[in-house]
């Protein structure tokens, strides 16, 4: 499939040149807060299952865990879920919140003759991530990531986009945007924060573990002024009967 792919895409022979191998985002180590019984979130109603739920493999995600994640605490989530909907019912429609949602997502066609391509913030954000934010991190570099983000998020603002909604992949990456940009301030911001290198993360300029992170997880969450807060808060007790059952495991 791979000697297929670049013969067709990239009009190039891998039995005979060199191709080009670069890292890229798998998936994310972390995730979603939400309570180990239930599977739901901080939002009332709103349950997370699987690899997007956090904490359960940290810093060391390994190959097949995430089938096995998802299956035992998919059951979790879906059977809390099923329960808090016979009990709760359905939730109230805010009329003036899916109006201004659809106004927002319009908004890039009313500006598509004076308004930034989509793609180019996007092009900027993918470069500002790998050149600063890679796999190899320094204090430096993550600040001038949070810098650059900054400025991404006010180009953003003002993205606009030609043509209808039909297979438009121009809107839809103008639609994607905020959330590139939320994810990518996160992991620089949890990057700088976490001086110190564990698992796939790697800072140049603290290439050691501190033993002050072991027992903290980094929180991010959206301050009361609209602005990303990240902290560490430290990783609560085991609970004694399950201290119990890991003893009996061993």
């Amino acid at each position: 499939s791979m000697y297929h792919q670049f013969t067709q895409l990239a009009g190039i022979d891998i039995t005979q040149e060199t191709m080009e191998v670069g890292p890229t985002t798998h998936y994310i180590m972390g995730g979603i807060r939400v309570d180990p019984e239930t599977q739901m979130s901080t939002v009332p109603g709103l349950f997370a299952a699987g690899e997007c739920g956090t904490g359960l493999h940290g810093a060391n995600r390994l190959g097949g865990n995430s089938l096995s994640d998802l299956l035992v605490f998919g059951k979790r989530a879906g059977e809390h879920a099923a329960q808090y909907a016979a009990q709760n019912g359905g939730g109230q429609v805010n009329a003036d919140q899916i109006e201004e949602t659809v106004s927002d997502a319009l908004a890039p066609f009313e500006r598509q003759s004076n308004g930034e391509w989509p793609y180019a913030i996007q092009e900027s954000l993918t470069e500002t991530m790998q050149d600063l934010v890679g796999i190899v991190r320094r204090q430096e570099e993550l600040e001038r990531a949070i810098g650059e983000i900054d400025k991404l998020k006010v180009r953003a603002r003002a993205v606009g986009v030609p043509g209808n909604r039909e297979y438009n992949s121009g809107w839809h990456t103008a639609l994607d945007l905020k959330n590139l940009l939320i994810v990518s301030e996160a992991i620089a911001r949890a990057a700088e924060l976490r001086k110190e290198s564990r698992g796939a993360h790697f800072r140049e300029d603290y290439p050691q573990k501190d033993a002050a992170h072991a027992t903290v997880n980094i929180v991010i969450q959206k301050a009361g002024d609209g602005s990303m807060e990240v902290r560490q808060e430290p990783v609560p007790e085991i609970p004694a009967e399950l201290q119990q059952i890991i003893k009996e495991m061993q």
